[in-house]
């Protein structure tokens, strides 16, 4: 007798996840992610800002 459908076994599709990293990886960069890398890395007053609202969202009060 051979076995139900249901007990066999389930492949998880990797080949399915390493297409889909390949892709990613020859499409190169999104264009929203080299313009982040291109803007000037010191930004003064902004940045204190932001590092300042992350040390209170962490709950941090020094």
């Amino acid at each position: 007798m051979a076995k139900h459908i249901i007990d066999s076994t389930h492949q998880t599709g990797q080949g399915r996840v390493e297409n889909f990293t390949r892709q990613e990886r020859e499409e190169g960069l999104h264009p929203a992610i080299v313009t982040l890398h291109s803007r000037p890395k010191d930004r003064g007053e902004t940045d204190r800002r932001v590092t300042e609202f992350t040390r209170i969202e962490r709950g941090r009060t020094t």
